[in-house]
């Protein structure tokens, strides 16, 4: 018989080449095998089918857009800024939602600086002094808020420090105690994701079609009796990544989210869903940011934030997987059906049985035309 060749699209391998084409098999058919024993479909190594997934085509590497939106206020009272309102253009960091963004639930503020000369803070290494010359002029390190004049000046009355060059005053160097934004912990982050396998240009959001314009607005996720909703509670994230909200707000930290789509058109597109799993990547985060602006007398002043809060990694990976044709044209009963759709347009030349051979042998050919 000769070798029937091996399907489009289904996944290459050495263990193909091994099994096709099996002795005595015909497409469709049972077969026989050595002996002349009526041979099964199963003749074909089941591992080599199931355990390789040679019957599926795959698309493991998708198109991925992800929006970001979070949602809520808080209220400070702090000596330095007042009783103030904290909306989502204050503690969302960037304000363009993308998938990674910070969010912050405290900080320390630094206020009125201007530039110009200002003790050290004796928390800085190799501020502390007793005379000047432990204080090279034009010294800095890394860690110092300025470059130093050469003076040992008092710092409070129980400590010396270098005097600096730079923004005035330093930052305290404080720790928080507690957090000032943890009504964050009830803050709404809507996770908006679609990918696209273009191998099979096919597309799916994790966003729900509805008509219902409150449901985005009621809704929120749960493994259990909400898994399509998209939207999140922070406090509830946090907690299924492992931690504790309060922890996080006072010193930061960093949450991984990760969106998994594991898709078997096979089984329709309807069932095509994302899984959603969390994790605690850190325990610690912050960074400085700065208000500028300019005083009536021409100085330039400043409000130094020192934010803490919790930055959210998003991270979507997918795969999709459709059968192919490998189980439809060797394995299927009736697959002498489907190959004889598939491959009506390809079918080879007549030939005629000579009586005497059991080979198909070429037609005679016709005899030359004789003229008139």
């Amino acid at each position: 018989m000769v070798g029937v060749p091996k399907p489009m699209g289904a996944q290459q391998g050495p263990w193909l080449s091994d099994v096709w084409p099996a002795p005595g098999w015909e497409p469709g058919g049972h077969g026989r095998g050595a002996g002349g024993a009526a041979r099964s479909p199963s003749v074909l190594p089941s591992w080599a089918l199931l355990a390789k997934k040679g019957y599926q085509e795959q698309d493991p590497d998708p198109q991925v857009s992800v929006i970001t939106k979070l949602k809520g206020v808080s209220v400070t009272q702090i000596e330095e800024l007042g009783n103030r309102l904290w909306d989502v253009a204050d503690f969302v960091k960037p304000p363009q939602g993308e998938n990674v963004f910070f969010l912050v639930t405290n900080f320390l503020v630094t206020p009125e600086q201007v530039q110009g000369r200002c003790p050290e803070h004796p928390s800085i290494p190799l501020a502390n002094c007793w005379a000047d010359q432990d204080c090279p002029e034009g010294e800095t390190g890394t860690h110092s808020h300025g470059i130093k004049t050469g003076q040992c000046v008092v710092f409070n009355g129980t400590h010396r420090t270098c005097e600096i060059r730079g923004w005035c005053p330093v930052e305290s160097g404080a720790v928080p105690v507690k957090p000032l934004l943890l009504q964050a912990e009830n803050f709404t982050l809507f996770i908006k994701n679609t990918v696209t396998f273009s191998k099979f240009n096919f597309s799916k959001s994790n966003a729900l079609d509805t008509q219902d314009p409150t449901y985005f607005k009621l809704c929120r996720y749960d493994p259990r009796s909400s898994p399509a909703c998209p939207v999140f509670r922070i406090g509830d994230l946090v907690a299924a990544a492992g931690g504790v909200f309060e922890d996080l707000a006072l010193l930061g930290g960093a949450v991984g989210v990760h969106i998994r789509w594991d898709c078997d058109l096979d089984s329709g597109s309807a069932d095509c869903r994302p899984q959603y799993s969390f994790q605690l990547q850190e325990r610690s985060y912050n960074f400085r940011t700065a208000t500028h602006w300019w005083e009536s007398s021409g100085v330039e002043a400043r409000s130094l934030l020192k934010l803490y809060g919790i930055r959210f990694d998003i991270l979507v990976t997918g795969r999709i997987t459709f059968l192919c044709d490998l189980l439809l044209l060797y394995v299927d009963g009736e697959a002498h059906f489907y190959w004889r759709s598939k491959y009506e347009e390809a079918k080879a030349p007549k030939r005629t049985a000579h009586p005497e051979q059991t080979e198909l042998v070429p037609a005679p050919p016709r005899p030359a035309f004789q003229g008139p």
